[in-house]
């Protein structure tokens, strides 16, 4: 309990001890260590790499987990799923739960509707974008987010506890600074005083004697505050060093996060990729859906007893037979593929990245096609798969 005590009342004296010297430097009447440049621009250069890290790290939660509402659930399911050592569930996203209501809308339609029809294509090419934007932000969290937050919640911490410290022992330094130089000045006052030579016929002589004790005690005082000072000095710049190789480790820290930074634009653009093919195949599945809007338009301007018959269905009409197309004596243009493309049927031509096939046009084709030709091969192509050439 002794023991206790001492303890406590030495933290306290040295917590009042720095409170004092840090008043009086805020005030100007106390004179502070100043820390060499190469620290300082160390300091200066890992307070900017955090305050930057910390921003980068909230902004690309925001982009993987954009409503602020479902931010917060998530880091709060997270955090307890992680207290628990539990793995949080897979979930849910905007994209795959908007598929799975157009699914549900498109059974209660009828499937074989020509809205029915397009709702079940279409919820199924967003429940395959939601699938590929799960895979988008665990990969961007594994490769940006993890590291990003072991900076901030494990070598950040480190660094700041030991500037923390370096901070209190500077403050001890200049306050064993200060009272050494008071020291001195009494020791100094003491000293003039004893210099004048005492008055024997003084009824009170002691006055010399106790000078000449005073000095002796200031004497004593001055040796006491040189000693501290220099143990206060040693562990200071002891400090420092600590300090500085934990800084200069920062270096290593950017190079890991531009590293973390290409994988997270690997990442992404993978992820743009995926989400734009799945659209292009979107695009074609409804292209050759029935066209519901020719439908619609037929039936408003034919009226009873008219001539329907002369007119007829479009869907009765004769298709398009690619093999019987020729190709025009002018029009007719260079292609180089962009990506590769499995025919859906015998009127397609199937495709190889960066090849080129000649292609050209044909009246009462759909504009997303156009007729592509390689050597004795002929079909359709899609024009979104193709770069035009001059």
């Amino acid at each position: 309990m002794d023991f206790n005590v001492k303890k406590l009342a030495s933290g306290a004296g040295l917590f009042f001890t720095r409170a004092v010297q840090y008043t009086e430097e805020k005030l100007g009447q106390a004179e502070k260590t100043e820390l060499d440049a190469h620290l300082e621009n160390l300091m200066s250069r890992a307070d900017c790499t955090k305050n930057w890290t910390e921003k980068i790290y909230r902004q690309t939660e925001v982009l993987l987990q954009p409503n602020p509402i479902d931010h917060t659930g998530a880091r709060i399911e997270e955090f307890l799923y992680e207290k628990f050592d539990m793995k949080a569930p897979s979930r849910v996203t905007n994209a795959e739960l908007l598929g799975l209501y157009m699914e549900g809308a498109a059974q209660e339609f009828g499937a074989a509707t020509p809205y029915g029809s397009t709702l079940l294509k279409v919820g199924e090419c967003e429940k395959r974008l939601g699938a590929v934007e799960k895979e988008f932000i665990q990969t961007s969290a594994i490769s940006l987010l993890t590291p990003l937050r072991n900076f901030l919640e494990g070598d950040w911490r480190t660094i700041s506890k030991e500037r923390r410290l370096l901070e209190n022992l500077r403050l001890d330094l200049d306050a064993c600074k200060a009272r050494l130089k008071k020291a001195k000045l009494a020791e100094a006052k003491t000293a003039c005083e004893g210099d004048v030579a005492p008055d024997l016929n003084e009824t009170r002589p002691r006055n010399y004697v106790l000078s000449a004790s005073a000095s002796a005690l200031w004497t004593e005082e001055v040796e006491k505050a040189e000693q501290d000072l220099r143990l206060a000095q040693t562990e200071f710049d002891r400090q420092a060093e600590v300090t500085r190789l934990l800084l200069e480790g920062i270096s290593s820290t950017h190079i890991n996060h531009l590293r973390c930074l290409h994988e997270f634009v690997e990442a992404q653009a993978a992820y743009y990729k995926h989400c734009h093919l799945h659209m292009q195949e979107l695009q074609r599945d409804l292209g050759r859906l029935p066209d519901a809007f020719a439908l619609n338009s037929l039936h408003s301007v034919v009226t009873p007893g008219s001539a329907a018959e002369d007119i007829g269905s479009p869907l009765e009409a004769e298709p398009l037979k690619i093999e019987e197309v020729q190709a025009p004596a002018t029009g007719t243009r260079k292609a180089k593929v962009l990506y590769d493309y499995d025919a859906a049927d015998s009127s397609e031509l199937s495709l190889l990245a960066d090849e080129l096939i000649t292609v050209y046009t044909v009246p009462g084709m759909d504009s997303d096609w156009l007729v592509g030709e390689r050597g004795n091969q002929k079909g359709k192509v899609p024009v979104t798969y193709l770069e035009l050439l001059s």
